[in-house]
């Protein structure tokens, strides 16, 4: 799967009443993924297994977005979000996402869950693209890879702030309101 993919351009979608299931290691190294997950990315079971999850990653989605999941998640608590993710045939689908920790029985985390359904279109649309493409903006407008990360971050979290509600908030308001 060392084949660089390019985005196409094309949106795809999967039904509403479905959705897609995915567990990973602490890694983020992927140890389960439904049928629906499956055929929305273009890969069989026996590809993506063992994969990073990061191997559906679209290009135009934030980093900052991405360490604010793993900071989350890391430390015990869920997060809900909206991501852009890329198929093998390089056409790309969003996802509202909810991701959570696994637990042992002696509370340790010891794996990852994630669950998402389609998104509202407008809010995508009107709301999350633009934000990201501001974000995704700032973090490639420094040379050095970690200070465009620390940038986008701050930047995303400040935009957050603005609203005077918690990412999460954010995120359910805006889904809500669709």
């Amino acid at each position: 799967m060392a084949a660089e993919i390019r985005p196409t351009g094309r949106e795809v979608f999967f039904p509403a009443k479905e959705l897609i299931v995915s567990k990973t290691d602490l890694k983020g190294r992927i140890t389960y993924a439904n049928r629906t997950f499956c055929h929305i990315a273009g890969y069989s079971e026996e590809e993506l297994l063992g994969q990073p999850h990061s191997i559906i990653r679209h290009p135009d989605m934030p980093r900052a977005v991405f360490k604010l999941v793993w900071d989350t998640i890391a430390s015990g608590r869920e997060i809900f979000g909206y991501v852009k993710n890329m198929a093998r045939s390089g056409d790309h689908y969003w996802v509202f996402a909810h991701v959570t920790p696994s637990f042992d029985a002696q509370g340790n985390i010891v794996a990852y869950h994630s669950n998402r359904r389609t998104p509202d279109p407008s809010v995508v649309k009107n709301a999350i693209a633009p934000l990201y493409a501001e974000v995704l903006r700032i973090e490639q407008s420094h040379r050095n890879g970690k200070d465009g990360l620390a940038a986008g971050y701050k930047a995303l979290v400040d935009f957050v702030a603005s609203k005077k509600v918690s990412y999460d908030e954010l995120m359910f308001a805006l889904q809500s309101a669709a």
